[in-house]
């Protein structure tokens, strides 16, 4: 159960705003399958945030962006992916759309008394900036990027960064995403986890480690949230 006093760490990308909401856009500026770039790019995206992690390489998570991009492109397309094309794509990634449920989750999470953030692997002034273009910044508590950390989730030290900014302990901490690897760092850290199974014949992945919850819709959090006078002191959740 979600206490009144515990905080929400929402990831962005996969979670709150939709990764694949240009795909329209993408057979606009020439591709020939919009939906396989954009499912290669998404895939390659994280990959190389992964690879950078691991090796202490980090850039940019705009400039992980651009490189999945023209991988993916490569991959994908029998010609080239033009500059202004390029450019284009990578302006509209920061008006991605938010999911349908994302606005009304969080007013009502608001509602009842709940501290919500932004975390991603985004950086600063693009999360900014999207979270604004999508109608949820004003519904954000904080914006925290993993950017200051010059790594990238699901590298502890990216959590670590998180309950730091929000002033929270990690047992009094939710993070509320549908990506299983962020679930999977998060748990690692010591967080209660909050998957958001959008796709009901998606598994989670075999770890053997459980989300503390799961649910199908950002709509359904608020079922999960524990009235103050229901809430008996010092004892544990019951999930």
């Amino acid at each position: 159960m979600i206490r009144p006093d515990h905080k929400l760490a929402f990831d962005v990308y996969g979670t709150l705003v939709d990764p694949h909401g240009l795909v329209g856009h993408l057979g606009s500026l020439g591709s020939t399958d919009g939906a396989g770039v954009s499912a290669l790019w998404r895939q390659l995206q994280l990959d190389f945030s992964f690879r950078r992690a691991l090796m202490r390489d980090w850039v940019p998570f705009a400039e992980i962006t651009r490189q999945a991009l023209r991988t993916a492109w490569a991959y994908t397309e029998p010609a080239p992916l033009p500059r202004g094309a390029e450019d284009a794509i990578l302006t509209a990634y920061l008006s991605l759309p938010a999911f349908d449920d994302a606005v009304d989750a969080l007013r009502a999470l608001r509602s009842a008394g709940l501290s919500c953030h932004a975390f991603s692997n985004g950086d600063p002034d693009d999360l900014d900036v999207l979270l604004r273009a999508s109608g949820l910044g004003n519904l954000l508590n904080t914006v925290v990027s993993a950017a200051p950390v010059r790594s990238f989730k699901p590298d502890p030290q990216v959590y670590a960064h998180c309950l730091a900014r929000i002033g929270s302990p990690p047992d009094r901490t939710w993070l509320v995403s549908g990506n299983p690897f962020d679930i999977l760092g998060a748990a690692r850290a010591g967080w209660n986890t909050l998957w958001v199974q959008r796709d009901p014949a998606r598994p989670f992945d075999a770890w053997g480690i459980s989300p503390t919850l799961t649910v199908a819709s950002l709509a359904d959090i608020r079922q999960h949230v524990g009235q103050p006078d229901r809430i008996r002191p010092d004892v544990g959740d019951p999930t």
